[in-house]
């Protein structure tokens, strides 16, 4: 528990944790999304912090950091990256797909059955990098669908996906946007914008409440890697035997003789003959 009260008086804003409370008060969601896009926001509803979409049992389920949306319709997914991360057993970066899977999932949730195709709002799906994935250094990224053929030929689907590089060196945004990257980065004060995410960030860690709920998010968490570990430790045994199973049946022996070398039942080595067969 000490350690746990530690991590949290050290969390930053880079905490996913911390990224979704200071992100769920509207003044300072609502300027970041304005500053970035250079628009004007009246006001936003939030739809579900964090909210968690899983549309199919046998899909892989995501959590939303902050989905939000505007007096327009248009729906904006702000979401805190601060690990560029690979896929083990490919070695392929796994952004560009997440950003394309949030998407789908994104879209499936915001159209009701029966519902036309064109009533899909504008979206954004914007990461928050404290790295530079395409090594360019530009301050952000953002893509739409062009046609390849003409590429001034936009697919007006509304879909908007934005890479934020707070270690950018160029590009076009606003001061607010360069204290906001700066804040992210170094804990750099130097505008109204990062006070105010500051204070709230002081704020928060001196509320009970949400100390509360910190703890037992990362207990939950813990459970859940632990259970991941034993399910992973128990899934490695079962195919170490059935590989041992294997092996012995080639060397003939019976399948009484292999249950008990290796703790399988007669009827999984008899099943395993079966699949050799």
């Amino acid at each position: 528990m000490q350690n746990l009260a530690t991590k949290f008086e050290n969390l930053t804003i880079q905490s996913d944790f911390i990224f979704k409370k200071v992100m769920s008060r509207k003044r300072i969601c609502i300027h970041l999304l304005e500053e970035l896009l250079q628009i004007k926001i009246a006001d936003i509803n939030y739809l579900e912090a964090e909210k968690s979409l899983e549309p199919e049992f046998v899909s892989r389920g995501i959590r939303l950091d902050i989905i939000v949306a505007d007096e327009k319709n248009t729906h904006y997914n702000l979401e805190m990256q601060v690990k560029n991360t690979k896929n083990p057993d490919t070695k392929n970066y796994v952004l560009p797909k997440r950003t394309r899977y949030y998407q789908a999932l994104m879209d499936i949730d915001l159209l009701q059955k029966n519902q036309e195709y064109d009533l899909l709002p504008p979206t954004y799906i914007i990461f928050i990098c404290v790295f530079d994935f395409f090594a360019k250094g530009n301050y952000v990224y953002t893509f739409k669908k062009r046609c390849l053929e003409d590429l001034e030929l936009e697919l007006p689907d509304e879909a908007t996906t934005m890479i934020l590089n707070t270690k950018g060196t160029h590009g076009s945004i606003s001061k607010d946007i360069k204290s906001f990257y700066d804040y992210v980065n170094n804990h750099v004060i130097n505008s109204d914008f990062t006070r105010q995410i500051d204070d709230e960030i002081s704020y928060l860690k001196l509320d009970s409440k949400v100390r509360r709920e910190f703890m037992l998010l990362e207990a939950r968490l813990l459970d859940e890697r632990r259970e991941a570990k034993a399910e992973g430790l128990a899934e490695g045994k079962a195919k170490e035997k059935t590989a041992t199973a294997k092996r012995l049946l080639s060397m003939g022996l019976s399948v009484e003789d292999i249950a008990k070398a290796t703790s399988l039942s007669v009827e999984q080595v008899e099943a395993i003959k079966a699949e050799q067969a």
